[in-house]
């Protein structure tokens, strides 16, 4: 997916571009916009309860891409705002970051932490009406959305399985322990040669517009997961232009699954939301598979990439399924 263009020639343009950046309305938040001239600018979210390590680290990290300058926006109440804008400030200023900007945002107005000019800075703050503006019109018609609040991110990939799943997710176990059983020396194996065809299966049905998988279908596909060769076939086949139908499939499979399955179907969602330039789904489903197992490999690797700020179409997904078997 090529990337958006918004034009922002003023700090209320800045305040209602964020909204689509990350694709909802932030709160009790900071938000660092880095701007990297002919290479576009990339928003980073945080809470403003994240720890001083974590923003150091995120500093650090904006900092490495060498921005050509960078806009801080807090949102809450100057008592919560004010202590985490400047250190995130004084931590990029270490680093020889430019702060180009630094605002507080609450309800309908902004203040400059920066501006001293009562003139364009008054005291009762600026009012902008995000919903009217020019650049929420031009986020809109290049389709870029902008949900109430992160909540209702989270809840398009809550879990919703119920009684059925967990019976046939026990199902799901008792075939894989039945395997076990037999010959448990060829469980990986028998793992592979089962769980790449219907990943495979599953992804082109996703792709011709079929039905989801039942529950079954989905809880099997779920213990197959578990095998990485299984979980990394799905993720080096997550292609354009079909990202939205794997999209789908993906976050269907993540709220049907049990709590112990999450890791996979939420880290393989997230990448091809990310893929796809939804940034805000891609972390509330990186959430939930960090959630489900903090240690889990490839949630850390894409935590990592996407606090690094690197744009999704400058990182190429060049693996095979062929280099894969070539790994193994």
């Amino acid at each position: 997916m090529s990337p958006r263009t918004l034009r922002l020639r003023s700090p209320a343009d800045v305040v209602c571009a964020i909204p689509y950046l990350i694709g909802f309305h932030p709160a009790d938040s900071v938000v660092v916009l880095a701007c990297d001239g002919a290479r576009g600018a990339y928003a980073v979210r945080l809470d403003l309860t994240a720890s001083d390590a974590l923003l150091e680290h995120i500093a650090g990290l904006i900092a490495g891409r060498g921005p050509e300058a960078v806009i801080l926006a807090g949102y809450g109440p100057p008592g919560r705002v004010t202590p985490v804008i400047s250190h995130v400030r004084d931590r990029l200023h270490d680093h020889g970051v430019r702060v180009r900007e630094a605002l507080r945002v609450s309800g309908d107005r902004f203040w400059s932490y920066l501006c001293t000019d009562t003139a364009c800075c008054p005291p009762e703050g600026t009012q902008v009406d995000v919903a009217a503006s020019p650049v929420a019109a031009a986020a809109i018609a290049g389709g870029m959305v902008a949900l109430p609040d992160r909540g209702e991110l989270e809840r398009l990939v809550a879990s919703a399985g119920g009684d059925t799943m967990r019976q046939a997710t026990l199902r799901a176990e008792q075939r894989l322990a039945a395997w076990v059983s037999s010959e448990a020396s060829e469980v990986p194996a028998r793992m592979v040669r089962e769980g790449v065809p219907l990943v495979r299966r599953l992804l082109e049905e996703a792709c011709a517009g079929s039905a989801p998988p039942g529950d079954d279908e989905v809880a099997w596909l779920a213990v197959l997961l578990t095998n990485l060769r299984v979980r990394d076939e799905a993720w080096v086949r997550l292609r354009e232009p079909d990202l939205e139908r794997y999209m789908d499939l993906w976050r269907h499979v993540l709220t049907r699954v049990s709590e112990p399955y999450t890791a996979a179907p939420a880290c393989l969602l997230s990448f091809a939301a990310w893929r796809a330039g939804e940034g805000a789904l891609a972390n509330v489903a990186l959430d939930r598979a960090l959630t489900a197992d903090p240690s889990y490999s490839m949630a850390r690797l894409l935590q990592e990439l996407f606090i690094s700020g690197l744009p999704p179409w400058s990182v190429p997904m060049n693996l095979t399924s062929e280099q894969l078997d070539e790994s193994a």
